[in-house]
């Protein structure tokens, strides 16, 4: 197979052993963010930026390694508890992904959202990518023949209860080429829709208005809608919910083609049931679970030259890396949502890297 996942089907991938590792941050969403890291290891040359050497002996040990961004921390601290299914074995990327569609990777209980099974595969697929590549002594860009560019990002933040432009200020004092995503709320007035618009510098407004069950459902507000569509005329609408109430704001061609698509979102055939063709799609690897499914709807993607962006969800380990690599590969110059970690603290450093982050000058595996 020509396609991109055809040159990363048949790379084999040899597990020895499999470990987890819980991570906990604050974050400045004022909620406490859990993940768990997935360390797959194997027979190889482990040039590992995390594992504290180096070596080139072949009876070195390669650790591949993935994250799971699950949102519920009862998930993680059950996945503690009760380990993952036997993964121990020898199989290439694409029966690797047979593998992991026959197993129950929520051996202690099913998630809340279903949507998380896609997380946890997701994370075990990311880690054997990156150990099959680490054992094939290459990295993603070479494997699918591509070159990563300068990453260009926007942060993301909330603007607090009841809302203000403060961190959005303060992040602008230290960065003051900055671009953001922003999540309006009903409680957005004209005032503060004019002192955001007068920066210039936000990209992208995430409506959210596809979550159910969540601690950011935003149901849809017609007023809302307008005022945002009217006060920032250039940026970026995602997730609109489509109610007879605001379905006509979004009659124009030009408002549409401002549209982009990101919780619906979790293969090609998502993309084809949209209410019409997208301009724009937020592309976050775990909501598509497998590595073929994401590599797919990417194809189609550029295809059909829907534009793209990265979407981060609070990672804490390597899976911020990985997608900031899958951007800098496929859509570096895009408003990706995939700033480093810095930018989601409570507290801000005095000092954050800038927009376009460089890529590696010697990568390896499937890290940024």
């Amino acid at each position: 197979m020509d396609s991109d996942y055809g040159r990363l089907a048949d790379l084999p991938v040899t597990i020895d052993s499999v470990s987890t590792e819980r991570l906990e941050r604050d974050t400045s969403s004022g909620f406490t963010r859990v993940t768990t890291v997935f360390s797959l290891s194997g027979p190889g040359p482990d040039p590992d930026p995390d594992s504290g050497s180096e070596s080139d002996s072949r009876d070195a040990t390669a650790i591949g390694r993935g994250e799971d961004v699950t949102y519920e921390t009862a998930d993680h601290d059950a996945l503690a508890d009760s380990g993952l299914p036997a993964l121990e074995g020898e199989y290439t990327i694409d029966s690797f992904s047979d593998r992991l569609e026959e197993l129950d990777l929520f051996p202690a209980g099913g998630p809340d959202r279903e949507v998380f099974r896609n997380y946890r595969r997701w994370g075990l697929e990311s880690a054997a990518l990156d150990l099959a590549l680490r054992q094939a002594g290459t990295d993603l860009a070479t494997a699918l023949d591509r070159s990563a560019g300068p990453l260009r990002f926007v942060a993301s933040t909330r603007l607090g209860e009841p809302p203000a432009t403060d961190r959005v200020d303060s992040l602008l004092e230290r960065v003051p080429d900055l671009g953001f995503k922003l999540d309006p709320t009903s409680d957005w007035d004209e005032s503060l829709v004019a002192d955001l618009a007068e920066t210039g510098a936000v990209r992208i407004l995430d409506l959210k208005g596809h979550y159910e069950g969540t601690d950011v459902d935003a149901p849809a507000d017609p007023e809302l809608y307008e005022r945002v569509l009217e006060g920032f005329p250039d940026a970026v609408i995602e997730d609109p919910a489509l109610t007879d109430e605001t379905r006509p704001l979004f009659s124009d061609p030009d408002v549409r083609g401002r549209v982009s698509w990101d919780a619906p979102i979790h293969g090609v055939d998502d993309v084809e049931a949209l209410p019409w063709e997208p301009s724009w799609l937020n592309v976050k690897p775990s909501r598509f679970g497998s590595l073929e499914s994401l590599l797919e709807t990417l194809a189609h993607c550029e295809e059909r030259e829907i534009r793209c962006y990265g979407g981060g969800q609070f990672e804490l380990g390597v899976g911020r890396g990985q997608l900031q690599l899958l951007a800098a590969l496929y859509y570096p110059d895009s408003p990706n949502d995939v700033a480093p970690r810095a930018y989601n603290d409570p507290e801000l450093a005095d000092e954050l890297s800038a927009s376009p982050l460089e890529p590696s000058t010697e990568p390896v595996g499937f890290r940024w």
